[in-house]
């Protein structure tokens, strides 16, 4: 039984949240236990403010602080951009105290090593895990309905019949880490959970990989105007 992360969204949709607390969490359950909140990821606005954050976002940057508490009273962990240009992006995981919690990369499709994403997770000490966004079969039957799915969508805007809306389906989204024969990491697109199946792998770094794969999806948490 793994350990499992997953951004918690129906947090911001369902509840009313006072304007100075963080509104995004990250529940961690341990086996069979229920899930806890963990970490409260907010991104950290450079000096330019939102519009800096979102100019700087479309190369793949990324910053932002985990906290403990929804009031960020004690940080957890911070995720600092390094380097983001030409479609790869290198991330650095730091502790509550500034300490190197481990690094990730980010390649996208046909900029980095392939034709799929690829997100390299090399924790502090640990063996380096890689790990591509979806399997080649599924890429390539989702590329194959691609022109029906446009249809579909199509058809779908101009009917004008509610409740009748339709949509593409939505892109392969499972990552599957290897690292020396191992699985340490999965990510699940059902439910968007993180599964960590390597007992030695620290949740810190684990739920920086959630948010950090959260950004880059079409919930992109933090990639609000507001």
């Amino acid at each position: 039984m793994s350990n499992v992360l997953r951004m918690n969204g129906a947090r911001r949709r369902n509840r009313k949240l006072v304007s100075t607390t963080v509104p995004d969490a990250i529940d961690f359950s341990e086996g069979p236990g229920p899930a806890r909140t963990v970490a409260y990821p907010e991104r950290e606005l450079p000096p330019g403010g939102i519009p800096a954050y979102l100019a700087a976002r479309k190369s793949g940057a990324r910053s932002f602080a985990l906290w403990a508490d929804e009031d960020r009273r004690e940080r957890v962990a911070t995720v600092v951009t390094e380097s983001a240009a030409g479609g790869v992006a290198t991330f650095h995981v730091l502790g509550a105290h500034g300490e190197h919690l481990g690094t990730i990369v980010r390649e996208k499709a046909f900029r980095g090593r392939g034709m799929r994403t690829r997100w390299t997770v090399t924790p502090n000490g640990g063996p380096e895990a890689v790990g591509y966004k979806g399997r080649i079969v599924w890429w390539f039957v989702w590329w194959l309905c691609l022109p029906l799915m446009v249809v579909v969508v199509i058809f779908s805007v101009l009917d004008g019949i509610p409740g009748n809306e339709g949509g593409a389906a939505r892109a392969p989204r499972r990552i599957r880490w290897r690292a020396g024969g191992r699985m340490p990491l999965e990510f699940r697109s059902r439910g968007s959970k993180l599964h960590l199946h390597a007992p030695e792998t620290d949740w810190r770094l684990g739920a920086a990989l959630v948010a950090l794969v959260g950004s880059f999806s079409a919930d992109m948490w933090d990639g609000l105007k507001t």
